[in-house]
């Protein structure tokens, strides 16, 4: 039985649908020419080489959905879809910069990006890929880069303003179905980003020019642009891209684990009991939840079990990237999560972007030196707790961590202790209830118990 996904219903050049397990793309008739230059002119090859676009294989022509399909591929699958609002800052700079590569090499190919969306970018192996085919269209002489002011919202407007205003104003991303509009973009920027030429040219000058012509139903269509000034454009944005810098510094838990109660002897001990039960699992998939800079992650992804490292703060998360990309790891994926309020089902019909949980369940979840600060910070009692991670996935590796601990010690220093079965009997009898106890041990050097655990 087929389901042709929410999300891919914009474009009329074909759509995704999954049939019995399996994703496949139907592509239409409509869009029969751009696909045969993409093929006959050698760029698809030459982007699946370069690992900026995700490959695929032919599939039977039994499998279309609607009469006018031209086709049917079956992509390569990406283990975990991913959003721009997740993203640490220089993944979204990476994103950008390979979607500028490839439309640089689009253009040489006869071809040009008919969109610039960042959510048809997702993180592969440890790498930004292209996930639509049918992004493409023949390019012709004199026209302009249609996807000039989307690439702008989606990507030098929030790159812009994490850099030189907050980073956390990447999470604009989550509430714009078209990026950061540009009028909202300038307005909040420095007033010095007018000198740089870069930023006065695409995100002021343009915004300036959307506000002339928005009343005067303007097109682009007269507009005459030549190829080597459609470069030039490329490269202006490119340089603009490449000069924005974020200095992760000054958050809570950047160095956490340079400032925690563990000893190395106990920190390496808990890891190698980390490893114990996870090899205890069958696990294919897994979830860091409080990840950090994904020190524990790597217990999961260097088995090459593809590992998703979620954490809510930005520095932490754009070290674990900047590590990723250094050592060029393929097997996990560090992003931007806030578990008292994680990502929600949004767009038409809540639909077109999947909730955190609604893109699991994973394999195995870690929940290390995480529980203390839902349930005591955020006064998540243990019971919605064990329901969270029992949807989260099918093995729990999670710390307790008592009253008595001194991280514990300290969120409870300003306020008033109004937890009285937070305690690990309390934890033993909440999650009992969802999951099998299948083994706890004691973390050496620590008040603190590790548990593996197994749904029931």
């Amino acid at each position: 039985m087929s389901n042709i996904l929410s999300a891919s219903f914009r474009d009329p050049s074909g759509f995704l649908f999954r049939y019995e397990g399996k994703l496949y793309r139907q592509i239409n008739k409509v869009y029969a020419d751009d696909y045969r230059q993409l093929n006959e002119s050698g760029l698809y090859d030459r982007l699946v080489k370069k690992g900026l676009l995700i490959p695929h294989t032919e599939a039977h022509e039994e499998l279309a959905q609607t009469g006018d399909a031209l086709c049917i591929i079956q992509p390569q699958l990406v283990p975990f879809i991913s959003y721009p609002y997740e993203w640490s800052f220089s993944q979204l700079k990476d994103a950008a910069l390979a979607t500028l590569r490839i439309q640089k090499i689009a253009l040489k190919k006869g071809m040009t990006l008919k969109d610039a969306s960042a959510f048809n970018i997702q993180f592969h192996k440890g790498k930004p890929v292209l996930i639509d085919t049918l992004s493409f269209t023949k390019y012709e002489e004199g026209k302009p880069w249609v996807a000039y002011r989307q690439f702008c919202q989606h990507f030098l407007a929030p790159l812009a303003l994490m850099a030189l205003r907050d980073v956390r104003l990447g999470s604009l991303l989550r509430t714009g179905i078209d990026g950061v509009p540009l009028d909202l973009a300038t307005s909040l920027l420095p007033m010095r980003t007018k000198l740089n030429p870069g930023l006065l040219m695409h995100l002021h000058a343009h915004a300036s020019s959307q506000k002339k012509h928005q009343d005067e139903r303007k097109s682009a269509k007269g507009t005459k642009v030549s190829q080597q000034a459609l470069l030039g454009i490329i490269d202006s944005l490119r340089g603009a891209v490449r000069k924005l810098e974020w200095k992760p510094a000054g958050t809570e838990w950047g160095a956490y684990y340079s400032d925690t109660n563990y000893s190395d002897q106990s920190l390496a001990l808990k890891r190698e009991l980390v490893k114990k039960m996870l090899s205890q699992t069958d696990a294919k998939s897994a979830w860091d939840l409080g990840a950090n800079n994904g020190f524990f992650s790597r217990v999961a992804s260097e088995q090459g079990i593809p590992t998703v490292a979620f954490d809510i703060d930005p520095t932490a998360v754009e070290m674990n990237w900047r590590e990723v990309k250094e050592k060029e790891e393929q097997d996990i994926l560090p992003l931007l999560m806030d578990l008292t309020n994680p990502s929600p089902n949004l767009g038409w019909g809540h639909a077109e972007r999947t909730s955190f949980l609604g893109r699991g369940p994973a394999d195995v979840v870690f929940a290390l030196a995480l529980i203390h600060h839902l349930s005591i910070s955020n006064n998540v009692p243990l019971p919605l707790l064990a329901g969270f991670f029992a949807r989260a996935g099918r093995w729990l590796i999670i710390e307790f961590v008592p009253k008595n601990d001194s991280q514990v010690e300290r969120l409870l220093a300003t306020r008033e202790d109004v937890f009285p079965h937070y305690t690990k009997e309390g934890f033993e009898a909440a999650f009992g209830r969802i999951f099998d106890i299948v083994a706890s041990e004691a973390i050496a050097g620590s008040e603190r118990t590790l548990y593996l655990l197994k749904r029931l």
